[in-house]
């Protein structure tokens, strides 16, 4: 495995990382948004990876993470008796997603590490090459 393929490596955990906040923060956003039907609601999204070997080498030692895809929940909307609001439905019911507020913000604080964790590979393998450069002067 080449020195340099660890770039490739920290560098598309990020961006799958990046992705992951993305639609968390999304689906924050959206936590307390309003429809008035089950249909038009808010549904939460996750991402989908993958840890990818390259076999081109032989070796199988380099690996990347791919993104396979955005999964929007199954869950059903949270309904809510408000017969007064401007969105119900006949019977008085409003329509929310079902997003737990809890569980999105531990998955940001976690997104976010996972994130600083691939920073700090990135800046210890420049560290490492720079000082490996520096033996041969």
């Amino acid at each position: 495995m080449s020195s340099f393929n660890i770039f490739d490596i920290a560098g598309s955990g990020m961006s799958a990382q990046s992705l992951r906040l993305n639609l968390t923060a999304s689906n924050l956003a959206n936590a307390e948004s309003v429809s008035g039907n089950a249909k038009g609601v808010y549904r939460p999204r996750e991402p989908v990876f993958a840890a990818l070997l390259d076999n081109e080498t032989g070796s199988g030692t380099a690996a990347r993470v791919q993104v396979l895809g955005v999964t929007e929940s199954n869950a059903e909307p949270q309904m809510r008796y408000e017969p007064g609001h401007p969105l119900a439905d006949e019977k008085g019911y409003i329509y929310l997603p079902n997003v737990n507020v809890v569980e999105q913000m531990a998955n940001m604080i976690s997104a976010s590490r996972s994130y600083q964790n691939n920073v700090e590979i990135l800046n210890t393998a420049k560290q490492l090459l720079l000082a490996t450069l520096r033996i041969g002067q």
